[in-house]
């Protein structure tokens, strides 16, 4: 067995190789713990967050053991580009979250508010003024994996309006309830719902 670990193929390949795609996984789950305690999430963030350091703690061991291997740290910066990589990809994908969409345009919405009623987005109209005249404003609070659907029909209707997309932290949704995808409905959305979102749950339940 030392005879294997003192190899060229072991030393100069295999090593740099598991170091490489340990540092990856290490720093794809830490930038998914660092979403899900920016959310509230007391049970994953933690979660996550023990693999994170496990892996990391055995990654460092393998490199102090191997100073002298200029691979293994050309694989530990490697894997921390790929893993930083994958975890924002994977982020996402999951799309967790509500966001506000700010509109404000001077043309008519009436259009687009019937689209988005119809489409079942919630949104709150006001008018304002600016220096230049009138401005139709829309709050419209969404799903975070809705974006890219609002956004459509805002440039469908209002092409040239002015928009901005910020996160929402905390929420209590009473009256105002927030549409969900049908593929979330379709796979159980609701067991995936709390596990993922658990702050956002606890505020639609009044925490």
């Amino acid at each position: 067995m030392e005879i294997f670990f003192d190899s060229d193929l072991y030393q100069w390949i295999l090593l740099p190789l598991s170091i490489f795609l340990a540092k990856a996984t290490s720093e794809t789950i830490g930038t998914l713990r660092v979403m899900f305690s920016s959310k509230g999430n007391s049970i994953m963030a933690p979660l996550f967050g023990f693999f994170e350091v496990l892996i990391w703690i055995v990654i460092i061991g393998q490199v102090m053991q191997n100073l002298d291997n200029v691979l293994c740290y050309i694989a530990y910066a490697g894997g921390f580009a790929l893993g930083n990589f994958l975890g924002i990809k994977i982020e996402e994908k999951l799309a967790q979250g509500v966001m506000m969409i700010h509109v404000s345009t001077r043309k008519d919405t009436t259009d687009l508010q019937k689209s988005l009623r119809e489409n079942e987005y919630g949104f709150t109209q006001i008018k304002g003024d600016d220096i230049d005249g009138v401005e139709n404003m829309l709050f419209i609070i969404v799903k975070r994996k809705e974006i890219k659907n609002v956004i459509k029909i805002i440039k469908e209707f209002n092409p040239n309006a002015f928009f901005s997309i910020n996160e929402v932290n905390k929420i209590n949704e009473g009256s105002y309830p927030l549409k969900e995808s049908k593929k979330v409905k379709k796979n159980g959305g609701e067991f995936m719902r709390k596990i993922f979102s658990r702050n956002i749950v606890a505020e639609e339940q009044g925490a």
